[in-house]
């Protein structure tokens, strides 16, 4: 999926907070922001594996969030809730294309890395690729709440995201070729850095 449906439903999950604890709202909504996209800080360095936790996260998440009920405090939320976004973001990421420049030739049996199993999980394909219609309608069904609850700046944020989305939307298979012309101008001193997927494109 892409970061900007990762991000929207980061700040989605934050939204309990906002009914329970309204006080705390706007650090969760950040934390939140943050958790969701900070797995693809992996992009360019084992992406999918480095920074992606489908089962620890998942795991960890619970005692989190246990403790940010128990003990509610600004960074206890916050935690819990970056950790809950990164969780969802790695283990959503299975239900989406494989790792690949172009997703939608459905070439590549990796989706996410499990550390837990020590393999890459499958993809399941209910989000074709990144940027594909159905990928924009799950950024626009977590950004809808968020617009109609959030204050002024959630609601912003979920804009911005929102028209981010829809641009790389329209541009994504164009991209996957843009990518790949620019891969072949990459010098041999460099391509070892390049990330596999461009150089086997």
């Amino acid at each position: 999926m892409m970061a900007t449906t990762h991000a929207l439903w980061g700040m989605a999950l934050a939204l309990p907070v906002l009914a329970l604890a309204p006080e705390f709202a706007p650090v969760a909504f950040g934390a939140g922001l943050v958790g969701g996209l900070f797995p693809d800080l992996d992009l360019y360095a084992g992406h999918r594996r480095t920074f992606h936790f489908p089962v620890y996260a998942s795991l960890a998440a619970v005692p989190a969030i246990a403790l940010a009920i128990v003990a509610p405090l600004p960074w206890t939320v916050a935690f819990a809730a970056g950790l809950a976004a990164a969780a969802l973001h790695a283990a959503s990421d299975a239900a989406g294309g494989g790792l690949e420049l172009r997703p939608w030739r459905a070439s590549s049996e990796r989706a996410v890395y499990s550390h837990y199993h020590g393999r890459w999980l499958p993809p399941r394909r209910w989000v074709r690729y990144d940027g594909a219609p159905e990928d924009l309608a799950l950024a626009v069904l977590a950004a809808i709440p968020l617009l109609v609850v959030g204050d002024g700046r959630v609601a912003g944020v979920a804009v911005a995201l929102l028209a981010a989305s829809l641009v790389y939307v329209l541009l994504r298979k164009p991209l996957a070729a843009l990518v790949e012309h620019l891969a072949r101008l990459v010098p041999a001193s460099v391509r070892p850095y390049v990330p596999e997927r461009y150089r086997d494109a």
